[in-house]
């Protein structure tokens, strides 16, 4: 992509740490988020984590084959495709965009490969190396780290990141995982995700929180949908 598109991204970019939340307390903002996109203009970045450890599969994943996979519980339907995902020491993180912004128009393979390209500078500035996977190297399919997808981040021979992605006429979210291989430093690791955005297309960070009526809506969707089994196991 040329440094003319990517300039495209500059702009205010709002940064939310939400801490340590549920599992289906962060599947329900990640998607509350998501549904409130059209009335922000700028993209929102989320950093978040677990109060225990728990699994997500994808949208369209079986759950009944999910759950062979795994004992880990609980396991919680995420509002994006993608496959079976442990957080149990994992980094996790969620990106939306308005439709609005340039990164929404974005082709879906361009977006990952974006995102990890944005990831790779940002474990670069912390003297960790790594690559975009060339070409699916899947042991499991349906396991997403269990071998990497074209684009996916790859140090020393194993994915180290993926993510996957929603697209709506509200916007677009981006949930992704990071599982470091060593004792990396996480909170190192946030800031230099902020600070490779402002290199690398001049994005300014603003800190946020949501306002109410999306920590309600947020909530609503934890009770009534992402803890309910019958959700989670409509497939």
């Amino acid at each position: 992509m040329s440094q003319d598109r990517l300039s495209q991204f500059a702009g205010t970019w709002l940064l939310l740490d939400s801490g340590p939340g549920e599992p289906a307390w962060n599947m329900a903002l990640d998607e509350a988020l998501l549904e409130s996109a059209a009335q922000r203009t700028e993209p929102v970045l989320r950093f978040y984590s677990w109060t225990t450890p728990a699994a997500t599969f994808g949208y369209f994943q079986p759950y009944e084959q999910v759950a062979r996979w795994t004992s880990v519980r609980p396991l919680v339907r995420r509002p994006t495709g993608g496959g079976l995902v442990l957080h149990i020491a994992d980094w996790t993180y969620s990106l939306v965009f308005p439709r609005a912004h340039p990164w929404y128009a974005l082709r879906a393979m361009e977006s990952y490969r974006q995102l990890h390209h944005w990831l790779q500078t940002a474990f670069l500035e912390l003297g960790i190396r790594s690559d975009l996977a060339s070409e699916p190297r899947k042991e499991h399919p349906g396991q997403c780290f269990a071998g990497p997808e074209r684009f996916d981040l790859v140090w020393a021979g194993r994915k180290m990141a993926g993510a996957a992605q929603r697209r709506t006429r509200h916007g677009l979210l981006i949930q992704g995982s990071v599982q470091p291989a060593q004792a990396w430093d996480r909170t190192a690791w946030q800031t230099a995700l902020a600070s490779a955005a402002q290199r690398l297309w001049g994005a300014s960070w603003t800190q946020w929180q949501p306002p109410e009526p999306i920590l309600s809506r947020a909530q609503q969707l934890a009770d009534q949908k992402y803890s309910q089994p019958a959700y989670n196991q409509r497939r």
